[in-house]
């Protein structure tokens, strides 16, 4: 019989009676079936409703009370929807609480219908537990992560965990059976759930790798070698790591891969406040000569930093000057490309955007074909991308155009030199340099 899931109290059997005379107001027969379908569709609905209007009534004793206090903690819980996508679990404890009055407890019908409802209500329960994960990781990545640790990806771990066990419970109770024997019966399909999640699971373990070893950060400046990579990034997850790229495309990796190969972070630069300057500058051999007492006495009265220095030299009687400061003139007064080298170094202590606490060095490199290889390495005073490659490309230009009055040569391909012919061509008037502070000299506007 149709009707043999409908209890006999007295309940039931006044909404089956309501039932019938409304088949017998619309002029249908009292059809068994009709009847059991009209029955479970008015208890689903009332059930239903009365589900909603508890869940209803519950949201707005808790979101009163939490208005009430107004404290960081609650004004967090009533912004990211915490309560609402709690309550959900309301409706089918509801629903679970009104079956066994609704359905005769030795029919096959309720067995169904209490399966589903069990299988329902581990579903909002699991979606209870994934969002408190998603509000705990939210508040700890906004409060407490100062360091910027990639959680998310352990934060989405946690979450795929609650969902695979929730879906095994679910799949154990409608077959009813044990989770433990469903558990032993997937131990075939171990190998193939591996391969399917095998980005799930390498990029699970790269993440506690990378947090554990703060390799990586949400803000850091990665460059990964042989590939596109080379910006800020953005997002780190489960299976991915996106980064911004300088040209504002995205780029995505996974995560295992910036474990499993190196990879260059820029976060110690701007931790420290200071940008490295490196750069080249190829002097012909040809313009390389000794420096006399006429010209070392020119270039001093030219630019009265080198005055005190030359004088310190000349006293020493050493021709050159050594230290193993940071921040120390490295040249010589026995040639002009010497005499040039202490003054690109007192032009940079002078400088007042180059970094007083970070290695400064004005040094000859391995000559090649083109000449002898001069290099600058400074750093700048500010990280700042755009500053710092005005401050580079002034600390450069004015390098080449002093290079001419010293004679130097710098070689191009195109013409060969740059900065003319040897000889004092550039006049202090246009150099205009920089005077250390406290000199009765102006200084000048770089």
């Amino acid at each position: 019989m149709f009707t043999s899931f409908i209890p006999s109290h007295e309940a039931a059997q006044w909404l089956l009676g309501v039932i019938r005379h409304m088949l017998d107001a619309v002029g249908l027969r009292h059809e068994p079936r009709i009847e059991s379908f009209l029955y479970i569709f008015i208890v689903a609905a009332v059930a239903v409703s009365i589900g909603w209007a508890v869940r209803r009534g519950i949201l707005y004793v808790v979101r009163r009370l939490a208005g009430m206090k107004h404290t960081a903690l609650d004004n967090e819980l009533l912004h990211s929807r915490v309560f609402t996508k709690c309550s959900h679990v309301i409706v089918p404890m509801v629903l679970l609480s009104l079956v066994p009055f609704t359905l005769e407890y030795e029919s096959q019908m309720r067995v169904v219908v209490m399966r589903i409802l069990y299988v329902y209500a581990i579903m909002a329960g699991t979606y209870a537990m994934t969002a408190v994960v998603d509000f705990i990781w939210w508040r700890y990545n906004r409060r407490e992560n100062t360091r910027n640790l990639p959680l998310q990806g352990i934060a989405n771990t946690m979450k795929g965990v609650l969902w695979m066990i929730a879906f095994i419970v679910s799949v154990s109770v409608l077959i009813d059976k044990s989770p433990a024997a469903l558990l032993t019966g997937l131990g075939a399909f171990a190998a193939a759930l591996m391969l399917i999640f095998k980005d799930s699971i390498l990029g699970f373990v790269a993440g506690i790798q990378l947090s554990q070893n703060d390799m990586v950060r949400i803000g850091d400046w990665i460059v990964v070698p042989d590939t596109p990579v080379n910006g800020n990034v953005i997002d780190i997850s489960l299976s991915t790591v996106k980064v911004r790229n300088f040209d504002n495309t995205i780029v995505t990796c996974p995560p295992y891969m910036l474990v499993q190969q190196s990879f260059q972070n820029w976060r110690g630069m701007g931790e420290s406040g200071a940008r490295r300057v490196s750069y080249d500058l190829t002097v012909e051999n040809s313009s390389i000569h000794a420096a006399d007492d006429t010209f070392i006495d020119a270039m001093a009265a030219k630019y009265p930093m080198l005055k005190s220095w030359v004088d310190g030299v000349r006293e020493s009687h050493a021709g050159a000057a050594y230290s193993t400061g940071l921040m120390e003139v490295n040249g010589s007064i026995e040639t002009n490309l010497g005499l040039f080298r202490a003054y690109v170094c007192r032009y940079l202590i002078n400088h007042p955007q180059v970094a007083k606490d970070q290695q400064m060095l004005v040094r000859l490199n391995t000559p090649v074909s083109q000449g002898t290889t001069l290099n600058v390495y400074v750093f700048t005073a500010t990280t700042d991308w755009t500053l710092y490659e005005a401050i580079k490309s002034e600390i450069l230009e004015h390098i080449t155009a002093a290079a001419a009055s010293f004679g130097i040569r710098l070689y191009t391909p195109i013409t060969g030199i740059v900065g003319g012919e040897p000889g004092p061509t550039v006049s202090p008037s246009t150099l205009r340099p920089i005077v250390p502070s406290g000199s009765s000299e102006p200084k000048a506007n770089h």
